[in-house]
């Protein structure tokens, strides 16, 4: 690792301006956070850069929905951003948009560049069209069948479940994730980028160990991954988009648009142009082709394709530099599942941050990173014995411990030397430092953070073993009580540098406390001796179990609120009356079921019907359904449902139907399902 002063751009990829942030999103952001301030700690020039993405279908679709301008809907949830990450400390040097005149800038000169190396070509393609909204359809606005793996409900561009990419015509059985209907085909002129002519480069890219790491930029993991892309052979890239669309148009081309993938990752370009501009940082030094600084991306597995393949491509071509790493990590899962609205599992920052210290967080996601392409866990369990053992009970507790026998025997003052087996031990945690740095640099945290606790460990033990408080009851031995703690306090010290590119306002606190400039990594090698400190404050307080529960139980809620609140506009519709009274015998002959909506997807030939598929908790019945109008078929899935299960099966044109779903609403738009309580199971009866 080198010891020269560097200059490093650091990025993460940029959340789409269509939604919350949320826990998931946090473990690349806190990942790269960390990343950056020990750059920043051991004296090197780093600057991090992010931005919201703000271009495409959805956000032109979200803004329709609620009334607003594109324009309106991104400035606020740009603010709504900003405010979470700022929350988690994550500590950009900029934080910008993709709609702006910066990246309309680079995004269009890119283009211009690219066309007139000849890697743009022109192309009358077929694609499909949505004849109820009248719109082209982006690829991820249309689901169905994988045509290699035959997984169901996969999107246009490419499946989850495989891995595969594809055209959206490709897909068997497409429907609509806007409207549910069938789209038919029609033609129209895209430009679309020769990926397929750029193998060679980037093969050679993706092998050779970059000047400034000593290292191909990518993981084994990632780079076999390029492998198999390699061998199904590099499909050219259409970078066009009809209108209407929210984003940028091409420059030559009225009424047709960069494809949002392609001025996105433009962004972190345009990002930090508007830091250059307002700081006097020369942007060229950084994206120029001869530039001797580093650039690295921190990205999740799900858009290595786009940043492994296009950007590089896209960037060298265009005249830039490319990445000289791209690190990319797995997901979160919580309590070893799935992020679950309904389990409340799926926890927004906000959600978060209203009930818990994002410190615990950031040290938690800490000790399970690592520098491989791996999912994480949130076990909410571990969380609180985790956090609570290391944080509090082991690093925290030996300032505390410390703290009460200095200001109360010496007035704050420690000790003006110490003795040479004090020394001895201080000067291991010092060596410490090269060690632990390497793990950081490496991205291995969670070695880092077994390193520091083991640390943390060791100078309890010392604590333990020297017994202050049975000294300090001792006459005469002042000094070597004094001595005691003021070694304690410098193992304390070197702990809180250790852990300060993930605690910072830990760190902060501490620093306050022992009455010191914030820390440096060079700072390691200092002993902290005749010196005053400040009395002791608090510094953090265990996580308590119903803490965390009012968290999970607070984004239930959420869920339940967004989901079913009214609109204050909304009319009521006159209610039908009450039909005429039955028995007690007549209902229980209406055999009502809980039922998991395994797939739903659009009936040919039917304007109203969805057909579904339904896990009865271990019988899987198939029914039709008059609900087009209300539910998108992609907004089904995994949702709980009641059905009436002894329903005479009747055969339809489209099929049989063996069931009814139970809805509410008087029809059309105004229709909503029956969903049970949280904790209800496939299969169980309704009484």
């Amino acid at each position: 690792m080198s010891r020269n002063p560097r200059k490093i751009l650091v990025t993460s990829a940029l959340p789409y301006a269509n939604g919350d942030i949320h826990i998931g999103h946090l473990v690349e952001y806190i990942q790269t956070d960390i990343w950056a301030r020990f750059q920043r700690l051991r004296g090197h020039e780093c600057y991090y850069v992010c931005a919201d993405d703000t271009h495409g279908t959805p956000i032109m679709l979200r803004a329709r929905q609620e009334g607003i301008t594109p324009e309106a809907l991104i400035a606020r949830v740009h603010d709504e951003h900003l405010r979470d990450f700022t929350g988690f400390h994550i500590a950009f040097d900029n934080y910008h948009s993709t709609n702006s005149e910066e990246n309309r800038e680079l995004a269009q000169g890119i283009y211009r560049r690219l066309r007139d190396a000849g890697l743009i070509e022109a192309r009358t393609i077929r694609q499909l069209y949505d004849p109820e909204q009248e719109m082209f359809l982006p690829d991820r606005f249309i689901k169905g069948e994988c045509p290699k793996c035959h997984a169901k409900d996969q999107y246009g561009d490419g499946c989850e479940a495989c891995g595969t990419t594809y055209a959206p015509t490709d897909l068997i059985a497409p429907y609509s994730a806007v409207s549910g209907a069938t789209p038919v085909t029609r033609e129209t002129e895209h430009y679309f980028f020769r990926l397929s002519a750029c193998g060679d480069f980037l093969r050679d890219w993706m092998a050779r160990p970059r000047p400034n790491t000593g290292e191909p930029p990518l993981q084994p993991e990632a780079a076999n991954k390029l492998e198999e892309w390699f061998e199904a052979g590099l499909r050219d890239w259409d970078i066009t988009r009809d209108a209407p669309y929210f984003g940028f148009e091409i420059p030559e081309a009225p009424g047709k648009y960069l494809y949002v993938w392609l001025d996105a990752p433009v962004g972190y370009m345009a990002s930090f142009l508007d830091l250059c501009r307002r700081t006097g940082l020369d942007f060229d030094e950084f994206w120029g082709p001869e530039s001797q600084t580093e650039l690295w991306h921190f990205i999740g597995k799900d858009i290595l394709y786009f940043h492994a393949l296009f950007w590089p491509a896209t960037l060298h071509f265009a005249g830039y530099r490319t990445p000289d790493k791209v690190c990319v990590h797995g997901f979160l899962t919580v309590n070893g599942q799935k992020m679950s609205k309904s389990r409340g599992t799926f926890i927004a920052a906000r959600t978060y941050l209203e009930h818990l210290d994002p410190e615990y967080l950031r040290y938690y996601f800490a000790a399970k990173l690592n520098d491989r392409v791996e999912d994480i866990d949130l076990n909410l369990d571990d969380f609180i014995a985790r956090v609570n053992s290391n944080l509090v009970g082991k690093y925290v507790n030996i300032a505390s411990r410390s703290s009460g026998f200095i200001t109360k025997r010496f007035g704050g003052r420690l000790a003006a030397q110490i003795t040479a087996e004090q020394e001895a031990l201080i000067g291991r945690f010092q060596e410490a430092a090269e060690a632990i740095a390497e793990c950081y640099e490496r991205r291995q945290f969670s070695e880092a953070m077994r390193r520091i606790m083991a640390l943390a460990d060791e100078a309890n033990e010392y604590f333990n073993d020297t017994r202050p408080w049975e000294v300090a009851k001792r006459q005469g031995e002042e000094p070597q009580l004094q001595q005691i703690l003021t070694t304690c306090l410098n193992l304390f010290r070197l702990l809180t540098l250790y852990l300060k590119p993930v605690l910072p306002q830990l760190a902060e606190r501490a620093e306050e406390f022992l009455n010191i400039p914030p820390l440096r990594w060079s700072d390691a090698s200092l002993l902290l001796v005749d010196h005053v400190i400040n009395p002791y404050q608090h510094l953090m307080t265990r996580i308590e179990p119903k803490q965390v529960e009012a968290m999970v139980e607070a984004s239930r809620e959420n869920l339940a609120g967004n989901s079913s609140a009214p609109s204050p506009a909304e009319e009521k519709t006159p209610l039908e009356p009450i039909a005429p009274e039955i028995t007690i015998d007549d209902f229980m002959k209406v055999d009502l079921r809980v039922a998991r909506l395994v797939e739903a997807r659009p009936v040919e030939g039917a304007d109203k019907l969805l057909a579904l598929t339904l896990d009865l908790g271990g019988e899987t019945r198939n029914v039709f359904a008059g609900i087009k109008s209300a539910y998108a078929p992609a907004d089904l899935e995994g949702r709980l449902v009641v059905m009436v299960a002894n329903l005479k099966p009747r055969k339809m044109r489209f099929g049989v139907s063996e069931g009814m779903v139970l809805a509410a609403g008087p029809g059309g738009g105004d229709i909503f399902l029956l969903s049970p309580d949280s904790g209800a199971e496939p299969g169980m009866r309704v009484k």
